[in-house]
């Protein structure tokens, strides 16, 4: 009974993620996301773009990747993604989903974190596909938002262009029709 008390402690703790705020606005709401919403939407999107991976992968561990990968936020806070891949900033991110998974039982802790490392590393087709993902709804965000957090945040094209290239690392379709929407949004003066 203790285990499920345990896990039922974990699930409650994670709740906290809902009350982490991004730097990006769903489309037409003038809030701002939480991380929960980013996990959700992350693997929706990850489900409907499959067909588009341009490896083979495994959805289930894909989307098991989303729904961990921004659990360390909790305790490291959201960063805008322009300025987060930091050293100092993944440590802290590893520190918080550590302290997490230390509430679950050690073969659970241990398969998570090997997700979460391996989400982080990018060196599998399934992590290559999931960090894809994991750019797509903060790009929409700024492309159906008037490009809000790139004005606010004085992003430049070069800026978005360079981190987001590494959607064509796990889907070079999808990253195809990204870039040409990028290109559109210099033209309408939303992206520098």
């Amino acid at each position: 009974m203790r285990d499920i008390e345990n896990l039922l402690d974990f699930i409650v703790e994670i709740e906290k993620l809902k009350d982490i705020h991004r730097k990006t606005r769903p489309v037409g709401l003038e809030r701002y996301e939480n991380s929960a919403e980013h996990s959700w939407h992350v693997c929706v999107a990850a489900l409907i773009l499959q067909d588009y991976a341009s490896e083979d992968i495994g959805i289930d561990r894909v989307i098991q990747m989303l729904l961990i990968h921004d659990l360390g936020e909790i305790d490291a806070g959201d960063t805008i993604i322009y300025a987060s891949e930091t050293k100092a900033i993944k440590s802290k991110e590893a520190a918080g989903i550590e302290r997490l998974l230390q509430m679950l039982p050690e073969h659970k802790a241990a398969e998570y974190m090997a997700l979460w490392y391996e989400f982080e590393t990018g060196k599998t087709a399934d992590s290559r596909y999931a960090r894809a993902i994991d750019r797509v709804p903060p790009l929409l965000h700024n492309l159906f938002g008037d490009g809000h957090s790139w004005r606010a945040h004085n992003i430049t094209k070069e800026k978005v262009l360079s981190l987001n290239s590494r959607i064509g690392d796990g889907s070079k379709k999808l990253w195809q029709v990204l870039e040409a929407k990028i290109e559109e949004a210099v033209s309408r003066g939303i992206l520098k």
